[in-house]
C-alpha cells in the first residue's frame, strides 16, 4: 500500500512522491527491500507502472483481480520459496534477488492479494471515501466498516459535513 499511496491523488502532500530516483531509493531502504536495485529513471518508470496495475488491481472485483494476479505472476514466471535474509526470519520470495525491482513488488503484493482473494476478502481492499484523496486501505476493523485512509481524512469530512450543517441551520 505504501507504494501505491506515493500518487499523487493519494499522497500526504498532494504531490506525486515516487517521481525522482532518490524517492525511489527512501521507499526502497524504509521497506526492506533486498535484492537488486538499479536506482535509475529507467527502473522508475518500472515501478511506477507497476504502481499504477496495483492500484487498479486493488479496486477490481474478486474475479477479475485473479485474472490480473494471475497475469503478474505468469509474467514473472514465478517460482515461491521460502528465504531468511539480513535479520529476517524464513518469508516467501518468489522471484530471483537480480530480478528487476519493479517485477518483485508486482510479485510480492500478488503473493499477499491470494491471500485476500481466497479469503473472499476483496471488499476490505478499500479506496478512502474522501472527495479529495484516493488513499488505498485494507480494512481491518473487526465490523468491515473504515470509510477512510486515515484520521486525517476521516476529520476533514467529518469537520466539512458539520460545518454545511451548522450552515444550515443558520438560514
Amino acid at each position: 500500500m505504501a507504494l501505491a499511496n506515493t500518487d499523487a491523488r493519494a499522497s500526504r502532500s498532494g504531490d506525486d512522491e515516487l517521481s525522482t530516483p532518490q524517492q525511489l531509493t527512501e521507499l526502497v531502504d524504509l521497506h526492506g527491500y533486498s535484492g537488486r536495485v538499479d536506482r535509475d529513471d529507467a527502473e522508475l518508470d518500472e515501478v511506477r507502472g507497476a504502481r499504477a496495475l496495483l492500484r487498479t488491481v486493488w479496486t477490481l472485483p474478486r474475479d477479475e483481480a485473479v485474472v490480473e494476479v494471475n497475469a503478474m505472476l505468469r509474467s514473472a514466471n514465478a517460482l515461491p520459496q521460502l528465504v531468511r535474509h539480513d535479520g529476517y526470519d524464513w518469508h516467501m520470495h518468489a522471484t530471483a534477488p537480480d530480478a528487476p525491482l519493479a517485477e518483485r513488488i508486482r510479485v510480492e503484493a500478488s503473493l499477499a492479494l491470494i491471500d485476500v482473494i481466497r479469503m473472499n476478502e476483496t471488499p476490505r481492499l478499500r479506496v478512502c471515501e474522501a472527495d479529495d484523496c484516493a488513499g488505498l486501505f485494507l480494512d481491518l476493523s473487526r465490523n468491515g466498516s473504515k470509510r477512510f485512509c486515515s484520521v486525517r481524512c476521516g476529520n476533514r469530512v467529518n469537520m466539512i459535513a458539520f460545518r454545511e450543517r451548522r450552515a444550515a441551520e443558520a438560514v
